[in-house]
């Protein structure tokens, strides 16, 4: 890939390595890249968003160490550095969540360390870290890991409200509404309700982009 070369640092093509994956070239919904964790993070948003900072940090990092330490790298060990590089940041934010937040850290449990071999990350890095300068690779990597998050926090939303008549685990359906025999939809809250969820949130974006229905 072409290196930027005196590049204003918010052109109109930096913007669009933060723009683009949060809509037409979303890892999720476009990509479909990252589906696991989407299944499994989402049935409180609070986890959601924690696993949606703790990508932001690890991709974000690991895009700016490849991309300094490309032209270090030889080829046939590549791979290998990248996952030392994603498996250290991985292990530090594991330990500042058992830390600070240590029951959301059980509620992620294994996941967190998932991040280590999740494709959204090892993608990035392979596809632009590997050749491109280190802002540009900083920007890409906040953008898709944004893209990432912000499907994975609209999916919480809807499987806590519906499932468990809270957000953020605070009641907010009024318990009226359960004393008129209003119940939660206990089935908001396994996996396969979150693979529709995510399905209807493809199906609008493709609905609304033409473009991405000629894609695919």
């Amino acid at each position: 890939m072409a290196n930027q070369v005196n590049e204003p640092l918010f052109s109109a093509k930096n913007r669009k390595l933060l723009t683009d994956p949060l809509n037409t070239s979303n890892p999720i919904t476009v990509q479909v890249l990252g589906i696991c964790s989407a299944l499994a993070v989402t049935a409180k948003m609070k986890p959601a968003f924690v696993m949606t900072l703790s990508v932001i940090m690890v991709l974000a990092i690991a895009n700016v160490v490849i991309s300094l330490l490309r032209n270090g790298i030889p080829p046939r060990i590549r791979i290998i550095v990248q996952l030392v590089v994603i498996a250290s940041l991985v292990i530090l934010v594991d330990q500042v969540l058992k830390a600070y937040v240590y029951d959301v850290s059980r509620q992620l449990s294994v996941f967190v360390g998932l991040i280590i071999t999740n494709c959204i990350i090892m993608g990035r890095l392979e596809a632009f870290a590997m050749g491109n300068k280190a802002w540009p690779s900083l920007l890409d990597g906040i953008g898709n890991a944004f893209g990432y998050g912000w499907v994975l926090i609209a999916v919480a939303f809807f499987r806590e409200l519906l499932g468990s008549g809270t957000l953020w685990g605070y009641q907010v359906i009024p318990n009226v509404l359960y004393d008129i025999g209003y119940k939660n939809n206990g089935f908001m809250i396994l996996p396969p309700m979150a693979l529709i969820i995510v399905g209807a949130i493809i199906w609008i974006q493709r609905s609304r982009n033409k473009q991405l229905i000629e894609a695919h």
